[in-house]
C-alpha cells in the first residue's frame, strides 16, 4: 500500500504551539490512550467522543502517536473558534480544525460535504455527535444525525467510538484554571453504516458503542 499523502494547514509556529499544548495537557491530566478496540493505524478515520468540554478534542489529538496527530482533524463550530484572534490561531494553526457553521438559516457550505473532503484528502476526523458538550447528569446525550449523513456519504470509513474519562473534573463548569486529575481516552472497535441499516438504527448502535467504553468505577449500584 502506498503512503497517504496528506494536507497539513499547521503553521511552523502552530506545531510548536502545538507540541506545547500536548505537554501542558499531559502534566495536567496525565492522560494516557488505551487502544482497546483497534491499533492507531495511519488511514482516514471518524473518532467520534463524548463531549463535556471545550478541551475535549485536544486530549484525544494529545494521545494520538505523531503520524496521526498530523493528519487528524478536529470538527468544531465556527462561530465560537473565530471569535478572536487567539481562538482563530488555534484552528487554523495548531488545530487545522474543519470549521463549521452550525446556524442551518446562514450556513453557505454543506458541513457533510466539509467533513467529507477532509476524509476524502486523507485527513481523519475528530467530532462530537451529541452536537453541543453535556452539561447534565445523563452519561450521553442523544446523537444527532450528522454522525448517519457522514456515514452514508463515506460508507467505506472506519468510524471509532472514543470515550473521554475524567476530562469534565479537570476543566469543570465555569472555571478558568484546569485542576490536576488522571483522564483517559479508550478507543473502542470501528465500526461502518451497514447496507440498509436506517438513521436511528445506526445512531443508537454508534451511541451504544461509545456507551460500552464507559468506565463503571466508582458508578452507583
Amino acid at each position: 500500500m502506498s503512503d497517504i499523502v496528506v494536507r497539513d494547514g499547521r503553521s511552523l509556529l502552530g506545531r510548536l504551539v502545538g507540541t506545547a499544548t500536548i505537554g501542558f495537557a499531559r502534566l495536567v491530566t496525565g492522560v494516557r490512550g488505551n487502544w482497546q478496540g483497534c491499533l492507531p493505524v495511519r488511514k482516514p478515520r471518524i473518532y467520534f467522543a463524548n463531549h463535556a468540554s471545550h478541551g475535549d478534542f485536544i486530549l484525544v489529538w494529545t494521545v494520538f502517536p505523531g503520524v496521526l496527530r498530523s493528519a487528524a482533524r478536529p470538527v468544531a463550530a465556527r462561530d465560537y473558534w473565530n471569535a478572536g484572534p487567539l481562538r482563530r490561531f488555534l484552528a487554523h494553526n495548531v488545530f487545522d480544525a474543519v470549521l463549521i457553521d452550525r446556524e442551518s438559516a446562514s450556513r453557505s457550505v454543506d458541513p457533510i460535504g466539509q467533513m467529507a473532503s477532509a476524509l476524502e484528502a486523507g485527513s481523519s476526523l475528530i467530532l462530537f455527535p451529541e452536537g453541543t458538550r453535556n452539561m447534565g447528569e445523563e452519561p450521553l446525550l442523544p446523537f444527532k444525525s450528522g454522525l448517519f449523513w457522514l456515514a452514508k456519504r463515506q460508507p467505506e470509513v472506519e468510524m471509532v467510538p472514543v470515550w473521554i474519562e475524567n476530562l469534565n473534573r479537570v476543566m469543570p463548569k465555569g472555571e478558568f484554571l484546569p485542576v490536576p486529575f488522571l483522564c483517559t481516552v479508550t478507543f473502542g472497535a470501528p465500526l461502518r453504516l451497514r447496507p440498509g441499516e436506517e438513521k436511528q438504527a445506526f445512531l443508537d448502535r454508534s451511541r451504544n458503542a461509545l456507551l460500552g467504553l464507559k468506565s463503571h468505577e466508582g458508578d452507583e449500584g
